[in-house]
């Protein structure tokens, strides 16, 4: 994806790695690059996050606002002016990966965000600005949306009722008194890339120009379960049924591992900030 020219030398040098389990950079086939998150870095916005893996950096921002609610699922969109070669694409699928990770009701519960039932719910509008393509894109988009929708602050309904067939709604003007998104069977997204006859995880950008295909997995926890919500196969080559069964093998038990460390790493950063950051400053109290 990120359009890297790499000589046969070079290919051959990485896929040599990959089957010793010793990659490039110095990982195993199970290994992740270093991350990077920060949260609420946009003022505008219900709630945001920026996720650098390595070189690849993605900006995740979250607006709300009060809508009907539609029988169908939310159609995912991108941005047309989405730049580089294939960009248009590539976006356009990265969105409709995430919209179908997110259909399933175990993964997320739409009742959550219902306000009056059949006339007004709460919508999200999820912005991603892609910063930097350093491989591995559509695992740091997940983690920076999971990590934006857990920060995102909703305003409190403290009245709803019903007045001439319409609704009338009484919204809280304390900007501390909102409810929170439960972000528990968010499902986390892991590319497991075929590189010869092995499969490796957070395949770098080098690493992506040495594989004919790869499989996206959808991962969710509900009830202290793990399920796939989705999958999605990248590239242009196939995968034998064995390969997709190592693939499903490798990253299930990997996203579980991204999971429970994002989740510590975001009540830690709440816990440390989040007296700092609701603190109230000047004589306006």
């Amino acid at each position: 994806m990120a359009n890297i020219a790499l000589s046969e030398a070079e290919k051959i040098f990485i896929l040599h790695g990959v089957e010793e389990d010793f990659r490039v950079d110095g990982r195993s086939c199970r290994d992740y690059r270093p991350m990077e998150l920060e949260t609420e870095l946009v003022n505008n916005a219900s709630g945001s996050a920026r996720l650098r893996l390595a070189n690849t950096d993605v900006l995740v921002g979250i607006k709300t606002e009060i809508d009907k609610p539609s029988i169908q699922f939310p159609e995912p969109n991108a941005a047309p002016e989405f730049e580089g070669r294939g960009g248009e694409e590539l976006a356009l699928e990265l969105a409709d990966t995430l919209a179908n990770a997110y259909e399933s009701s175990l993964a997320f519960d739409l009742k959550d965000l219902c306000i009056l039932a059949g006339q007004q719910c709460w919508k999200l509008y999820v912005d991603i600005l892609i910063l930097e393509c350093g491989g591995n894109l559509f695992d740091a988009v997940s983690l920076a949306a999971k990590a934006a929708l857990y920060n995102t602050k909703i305003p409190r309904v403290t009245s709803a009722l019903m007045d001439a067939g319409e609704a009338d709604l009484i919204i809280s003007d304390d900007p501390h008194d909102c409810t929170r998104i439960k972000i528990d069977h968010i499902p986390i997204l892991v590319t497991v890339c075929k590189i010869g006859d092995c499969c490796v995880v957070d395949p770098s950008a080098e690493e992506e120009e040495c594989s004919t295909a790869s499989i996206v997995v959808a991962v969710s926890r509900r009830d202290d379960s793990t399920f796939i919500s989705h999958t999605h196969t990248l590239g242009n080559g196939s995968l034998h049924k064995d390969t997709v069964f190592n693939c499903l093998k490798l990253g299930v038990p990997v996203a579980e591992q991204l999971n429970e460390a994002l989740m510590k790493t975001l009540i830690l950063e709440e816990s440390v900030l989040g007296m700092q950051k609701n603190r109230s400053v000047g004589f306006l109290k």
